[in-house]
């Protein structure tokens, strides 16, 4: 079941500020919309809005509500990103449930489209973020975010962050 309560996008709103403070305003992209990341969690499959992208040296923030995506225990997690991010290079950055600490980051090589060698119970707290973020290019310094969190049973996500996470 996937769900974006109200208190996750609060929540990834307030504690992402720094993050989203890498590249200065403008327009996205030439093409006007910033592309989707694709999360799959077992059967489900969804696309993630970035918080943040820079298209043709500039970059744009965005308010959107991130996905919560609850899943079952040992779940297979693959995150897709579209082949110009994947040209540039990416990382997933973990989180905890709070987006206080950074628990972890896997560098994704260059070219490379999808990454799929986490599960659900690969993250110790049962309530985490995953953030996807494009290496930097152009004048950008962080071009992409693509936050999303997942919740297994008996997890609780923050709501009240008192840090931001680190970029």
């Amino acid at each position: 079941m996937t769900t974006t309560p109200r208190a996750a996008g609060a929540l990834l709103a307030g504690a992402l500020t720094a993050v989203l403070a890498g590249c200065g305003g403008g327009s996205s992209s030439a093409t006007g919309a910033p592309p989707d990341v694709t999360v799959t969690a077992g059967p489900q499959e969804l696309a993630v809005q970035p918080t943040q992208y820079c298209g043709s040296g500039e970059g744009q923030r965005y308010e959107v509500t991130p996905p919560l995506v609850e899943v079952s225990p040992d779940t297979p997690i693959a995150l897709t990103v579209p082949d110009d991010v994947a040209a540039n290079g990416w990382s997933v950055q973990v989180f905890d449930g709070r987006l206080e600490e950074k628990l972890g980051e896997v560098d994704v090589g260059a070219g490379t489209t999808t990454f799929d060698g986490i599960n659900s119970s690969d993250v110790v707290p049962p309530a985490y973020y995953l953030v996807v973020v494009e290496d930097a290019h152009d004048d950008c310094l962080l071009t992409g975010s693509w936050p999303v969190g997942f919740l297994r049973a008996g997890g609780e996500i923050g709501t009240d962050p008192t840090a931001t996470p680190a970029g």
